[in-house]
């Protein structure tokens, strides 16, 4: 087994803590609940932040900046908001550090005690509203359609890395409108922009959805998602866009003279994913070898390896290599020929399988004579002879085949763990004996909604967007309904 990592079956949490760690991902740090994001691990996160950063650009959207510290009193204008993140909520309240008496440590200087605490951001409506008042004058400066960059802060207690930690990263985007039409049309596009990044990059299916009431974001009117499967069964929300209404416009007091000249509130939405994303993306589709990257994520798409007996026929592969190389870069295909000599080849085709590039070649002395070279494949484990003459256009439909591939499998399974039931007793038995999506009718009331995550864990993780009418009884309280929910456990 690669790396000694634990397989899914017998241990699924280990199974993924294992591979974050042992593929150089990311490790626990100093700090309690927090993470380093180790170079390889932060690759990805990269290719994730420039394909979706071009998104939001291609839809009208620019990058800003906004402090990381937000006075305390800014929370106190947004009642539902703040209440939704009171106790995730890390607070400065000192501004400087002084010798002990003993002279032997740091101590805080009860003397530099602030006049009004700061929150480290969990997220940045209020602080952002604030400079959207003094953004906003006539209907002329709209639509504003901002987003950030930025890390947040959210005082989590039982973390793991990428996928709930107490510090991560994110995007979030934050736009005001003339109108509610225009404010819920951004929402719904955002939600659109997400999951084509999902479904076409991370070659991750994911449903769309609305949240319930109970689930909404705080502060928001609608919070619209994308939700996926992983392989154990539970569902992981990959990204979700708000409406807020004019709740942020009326705290913050941002009015605007309309065509007509009268003044009227600001519409808002915001938008965000993270670094959870990255837990998506490992649980999605690895396996017990290690990491199943799909190619337009992976920072190394072909890694080449020479094996070799002697310097001279290191050489003679070098030389062969280097117009191979140059015809796939020329693709835009990322490729990194690794001639170390501290490794052998057998080291070195484990590793790089373990953390999942997608394409190896292989190239010996052999190949030389005939003119071919040793392809794999790290989705399948398959291996095939290659020419080495148009071989950037082979590796290219190979890279093209090897992400629809995955996509393709993960489809399959989560079509294969969704599963409508009717009645309270078959969905208690889906639930812990299979898992997955479950799609059953529920009654709308949030009353029902906790009673059966206080009964089961499981959670309404949407009401989908594309839902059939299709009447039938709640299979809790029995009452009406019109429409089925995706029920599942969650992370």
């Amino acid at each position: 087994m690669a790396k000694n990592l634990s397989t899914r079956k017998e241990n699924y949490s280990q199974w993924y803590n294992d591979l974050v760690t042992k593929a150089d991902l990311a490790e626990n740090s100093a700090v309690r609940g927090c993470m380093v994001i180790k170079p390889y691990g932060y690759a990805i996160w990269e290719k994730m932040q420039a394909a979706l950063d071009k998104m939001f650009k291609d839809t009208g959207h620019s990058n800003a900046y906004f402090p990381l510290f937000i006075p305390k009193s800014f929370f106190t204008k947004e009642a539902s908001h703040v209440e939704g993140f009171a106790k995730e909520c890390a607070i400065v309240t000192h501004y400087r550090l002084k010798k002990s008496e003993d002279g032997k440590s740091i101590v805080v200087d009860e003397d530099s005690k602030l006049e009004e605490e700061l929150i480290i951001r969990p997220t940045s409506e209020t602080i952002i509203w604030d400079s959207y008042r003094n953004w906003i004058q006539s209907y002329r400066d709209l639509p504003i359609l901002i987003n950030q960059w930025a890390n947040v802060v959210r005082w989590e207690m039982r973390t793991r890395l990428f996928l709930r930690t107490a510090e991560f990263l994110w995007q979030e985007g934050h736009t005001a409108h003339a109108t509610e039409k225009e404010a819920i049309a951004e929402a719904e596009k955002m939600l659109n922009v997400y999951s084509e990044f999902a479904e076409k990059w991370m070659a991750m299916p994911v449903i769309k959805g609305i949240k319930t009431a109970n689930e909404r974001f705080a502060g928001a009117f609608e919070t619209y998602c994308i939700e996926a499967l992983m392989q154990d069964g539970k569902a992981l929300q990959a990204g979700t866009s708000h409406f807020l209404g004019q709740n942020f416009a009326k705290a913050f007091d941002v009015k605007f003279a309309t065509k007509e000249g009268t003044l009227e509130y600001v519409w808002a939405t915001s938008w965000g994913v993270s670094t959870r994303l990255m837990g998506a993306l490992i649980m999605a589709h690895s396996d017990d070898n290690g990491l199943v990257l799909p190619p337009k994520l992976a920072p190394i798409q072909v890694v080449i390896i020479p094996v070799y007996k002697t310097i001279d026929q290191l050489n003679d592969i070098s030389e062969k290599v280097r117009p191979i190389k140059k015809a796939l870069e020329s693709k835009g295909i990322s490729v990194k020929y690794d001639d170390r000599d501290t490794y052998k080849p057998g080291w070195k085709f484990s590793e790089y399988e373990f953390k999942g590039v997608p394409v190896r070649i292989a190239i010996g002395p052999r190949d030389i004579e005939q003119g071919t070279v040793e392809v794999a494949r790290r989705d399948t484990l398959e291996k095939a002879v290659y020419q080495q003459s148009g071989i950037e256009n082979q590796i290219e439909n190979l890279l093209n085949e090897i992400q629809e591939n995955i996509f393709t499998k993960a489809y399959s399974f989560r079509e294969n763990n969704t599963n409508k039931v009717d009645t309270w007793e078959e969905f208690k038995d889906v639930l812990e004996n299979k898992g997955g999506f479950i799609l059953a009718h529920w009654d709308g009331t949030p009353e029902t909604e906790e009673a059966i995550k206080n009964e089961t864990k499981a959670t309404i993780r949407c009401i989908p967007l594309n839902n059939i009418k299709e009447e039938g009884c709640c299979i809790y309280s029995g009452k009406p309904s019109c429409q089925r929910v995706i029920f599942a456990k969650a992370y």
